[in-house]
């Protein structure tokens, strides 16, 4: 055992030594990347000085460091993918990447991973580029620090910011994303967390999630997206600590749930959206310790989801609480703050002696005709629900809040 640890470390000291710096810039020896990729070996690190680089596709097959001083420009031209990692354990830091080609047919993006391993992409700015960076089949991968900014304003003209494919142990941590059809997108994606990034201003979706299993977002920011973001077909998936904040227009969400199962959703805060949650064909969900403020709806549960638990959140200043299209529910509703209860309190535990109902039926014509909302404020609108909380025959019976607290919980 000690004879194999020795000759581990032997190696490893060897190529240590052999690994050198290459110098690249205009008044180097070395004047190209591509120049300085022809006689780099592993381990070597490629520092670039500032300037604007030409190379067309730099491709990288050597696990080389390739690191920029003050953001050296590389330059696609529009016709060619930038830089492509076709070695493991790549470092890619310090550029800024621009104008990359766009296609119908490939993908072509700033920096593209091919079934590597290890790779870290960090403090880059990509301004312009069809996809940003892009990983396919790529394994413990970490993209973080970077800035993504694309100007297109058509989805076809378009790729997404951070594109994920078939990817496993993936790290996007505290990247900022606009202006692409897809801020982050995670298809066929495991064991992966995305972590305080920002995504603003996005075409569709800030996040897009697809077919992907046991994944988390932390902690992240989703601005004035299309349609916020949507988390479809996929279980296990843990969304704590986000912000999902004025995602307006039809078909608008702050967060889309769609067939997805054993997931959990925790103190996230849901602000000016025009639906904050839309759930469709979920089971086995966990809602808690969310905020719910100033939204259309606060949540659109439909009578396709069953075991959600919502409890412990607060409701405060939205238009409609809760929306459904059935009469059938098999979901939970428990302990929540809602600013519309109007209930008592007469043995002062802190939660109300009635149950609250959150369906109101003006919500409910609403939702079956929408031009009804020109009645919203009216007194007829208000007798109709007053009605309806005295005597339900059109809400569901059994959606109901059955300890509604009194007092907003300090989330």
């Amino acid at each position: 055992m000690k004879k194999i640890i020795f000759i581990s470390a032997f190696f490893f000291l060897v190529n240590n030594v052999w690994a050198k710096t290459i110098q690249i810039g205009q008044q180097q020896n070395i004047k190209s990347i591509r120049q300085a990729l022809l006689i780099a070996v592993d381990g070597d690190s490629l520092l670039v000085y500032p300037g604007h680089y030409h190379e067309q596709n730099i491709i990288i097959q050597r696990s080389v460091f390739l690191i920029g001083i003050n953001h050296p420009v590389l330059d696609g031209d529009d016709k060619y993918e930038i830089i492509s990692v076709k070695a493991d354990g790549v470092v890619i830091d310090g550029f800024k990447i621009v104008h990359s080609g766009i296609s119908s047919i490939e993908d072509f993006a700033g920096i593209k991973i091919y079934n590597r391993r290890d790779v870290v992409i960090r403090n880059n700015i990509l301004e312009n580029t069809f996809f940003g960076i892009y990983a396919q089949y790529a394994v413990n991968c970490t993209i973080e620090k970077n800035t993504l900014v694309a100007y297109n304003k058509e989805e076809q003209q378009s790729g997404n910011g951070i594109h994920c494919w078939k990817a496993d142990s993936m790290r996007i941590i505290a990247n900022t994303v606009s202006g692409h059809r897809d801020g982050i997108y995670f298809e066929f994606v495991t064991h992966s967390v995305i972590w305080r990034n920002i995504s603003f201003n996005n075409m569709r979706y800030g996040l897009h999630f697809m077919f992907s299993n046991n994944d988390a977002y932390i902690s992240n920011v989703f601005e004035n997206n299309g349609a916020g973001v949507a988390v479809m077909f996929s279980n296990h998936v843990k969304m704590i600590h986000n912000y999902f904040e004025e995602n307006w227009g039809d078909g608008a969400y702050g967060l889309l749930l769609k067939e997805i199962s054993d997931s959990y959703i925790e103190s996230n805060r849901f602000v000016k959206n025009t639906v904050s949650i839309f759930m469709e064909g979920v089971n086995r969900i966990q809602l808690e310790k969310n905020v719910f403020e100033s939204n259309g709806w606060a949540m659109k549960i439909q009578a396709s989801c069953t075991d959600v638990v919502v409890e412990n959140n607060n409701f405060r200043h939205n238009t409609f609480d809760v929306g459904t299209n059935g009469s059938l529910v098999l979901n939970t509703f428990n302990s929540n703050y809602w600013d519309k209860y109007d209930g008592y309190d007469l043995d002062k535990n802190k939660f109300g002696d009635i149950p609250y109902r959150p369906v109101s039926l003006y919500a409910m014509i609403v939702e079956q005709n929408p031009p009804a909302m020109i009645l919203f404020r009216s007194m007829m609108t208000s007798l109709l629900d007053k009605t309806e909380k005295i005597l339900p025959s059109l809400t569901p019976e059994n959606l109901k809040d059955e300890h509604p607290l009194m007092k907003a919980l300090p989330l």
